[in-house]
């Protein structure tokens, strides 16, 4: 893990120098800036993880540094005030701005310390916060007490004790995601950041961007490579990633660094990248669809997701986990399936795997009434019933209870999720047979909380 990166920003040599000094004797890396203008070259080249800003400069004040970082991506680090000539108002006006904190000088080196330690430590906890916010009820590890997985669990925490890269294959809804974030959670990186970007779900034009960061007119966007410093990149479809992004990913591994778009100068980078598809990699490379160098930088580790099929009688936990999630989740009632339904899904082929279970659960349970799940509803459920047919034929009213608007979202929901096992979660797929256009198309998934990117279980 890197060492936290501190930008001191002071015009006095003797200041700069002193708290350069201590910092450095206490294992961080310090970069320094003698006015605003060094200040703002440092931020956009060096990304530190901390700024301690005085107020008085020659060029431009402290207060109005803040201001112009003030909801940029780089505010999301912390900034401290130092200055000698400190009033209430100024202490108050720069907490406003997003200040961490006001020093006042002469510096006590003591007070200096705990309070660039209490504020690297508050990033880190809104870091983790915010990811544990996004995954709060997801599954922490792959499901399942078969051998089969037992072993997958045994090799993940094996591959997480090392710093290599990771290939994870499998098929559609076996949980590549939750593998790799398993991953990270008991790796030595486990304190940094799990960033993912779905790469199917950007466009060739904007894979650059979004991987390797943009500057435009002195403002900084951070790629996913920078944003995942000290931590995991988590790569999900890597082979749909188009062949210049192919060639500049490969050369940011190579050299630890990137290059921002519309940038000039390296910005180096401690990430360890983990990626993952569904598709046949080895065949990709033979066609040349992916570049044979990129396919051996990431197969370091290569690690196989099995299908549900696999591990059939890990079905009953499953089902049992997710009957759980979603009465507790989602507020929908407890029920259970009866031992014949249990016995009819062990036999099921499962081609969309853990995630066809997780939602044939939610259908059943949206749709179904009564404490037990029978072996008719699931039967139905399927056989591909319409949802109207499946619900007369199992007497599941519960459906044409509810207004008409409800009971539409109900069925949009269904048939969304349906298409998006059909087509692999393939959006332009979905789009044409819905008939409807992408732009709209997300905007209704994203109004009935249907997720196109949903690999976390």
């Amino acid at each position: 893990m890197t060492a936290p990166h501190i930008l001191v920003v002071d015009d006095e040599p003797d200041i700069r120098g002193l708290v350069c000094e201590i910092l450095e004797d206490e294992g961080f890396v310090v970069s320094v800036a003698s006015d605003g203008s060094e200040a703002r070259q440092v931020r956009i080249d060096k990304r530190p993880d901390l700024v301690l800003l005085d107020i008085w400069m020659p060029d431009v004040d402290g207060i109005t540094l803040l201001k112009e970082w003030r909801g940029d991506e780089t505010m999301n680090a912390p900034v401290i005030i130092m200055s000698g000539h400190g009033t209430v108002e100024t202490a108050v006006e720069a907490t406003r701005l997003g200040a961490y904190d006001f020093l006042e000088k002469p510096l006590s080196l003591a007070k200096l310390l705990l309070t660039v330690r209490h504020a690297l430590d508050d990033s880190r906890l809104r870091r983790e916060n915010q990811s544990l916010r996004r995954h709060v009820h997801s599954p922490t590890q792959p499901l399942g007490h078969s051998d089969v997985m037992e072993a997958l669990r045994r090799q993940a925490e094996k591959v997480a004790g090392s710093e290599a890269r990771v290939l994870i294959c499998g098929e559609p809804g076996v949980g590549r995601q939750l593998l790799a974030r398993y991953i990270h959670q008991n790796s030595p990186r486990k304190a940094g950041p799990f960033v993912e970007l779905g790469v199917a779900s950007i466009t060739a034009e904007n894979a650059a961007r979004e991987l390797f960061g943009e500057e435009v007119g002195g403002k900084v966007h951070y790629g996913r490579l920078e944003q995942a410093h000290g931590g995991t990149l988590y790569l999900n479809e890597v082979v749909d990633m188009d062949l210049n992004t192919q060639g500049r990913l490969f050369s940011a591994l190579q050299s630890q660094g990137v290059v921002r778009v519309g940038g000039a100068s390296q910005i180096g980078i401690d990430v360890r990248v983990m990626a993952s598809t569904q598709k046949d990699i080895q065949e990709a490379v033979a066609k040349g669809h992916f570049r044979e160098d990129l396919y051996y930088a990431l197969n370091v580790v290569p690690v196989t997701v099995p299908p549900l099929r696999e591990h059939a009688a890990d079905i009953p936990q499953l089902l049992a986990y997710y009957l759980d999630y979603f009465a507790n989740n989602e507020g929908l009632g407890q029920r259970r399936f009866s031992a014949a339904a249990q016995d009819r899904l062990r036999q099921h082929t499962w081609p969309g795997n853990v995630r066809e279970l997780k939602n044939l659960v939610q259908r059943l349970l949206i749709l179904g009434s009564g404490e037990e799940i029978l072996l008719d509803e699931v039967m139905h459920c399927l056989g591909g019933a319409p949802v109207a047919d499946l619900a007369l034929a199992s007497g599941m009213a519960s459906g044409f209870d509810q207004p008409l608007r409800a009971a539409r979202e109900q069925f949009e929901r269904a048939y969304l999720e349906h298409h998006l096992r059909e087509t692999r979660g393939n959006i332009t797929l979905l789009a044409k047979v819905a008939g409807m256009e992408r732009t709209h198309l997300y905007r209704k998934m994203k109004a009935l909380g249907v997720n196109p990117k949903d690999d976390a279980i």
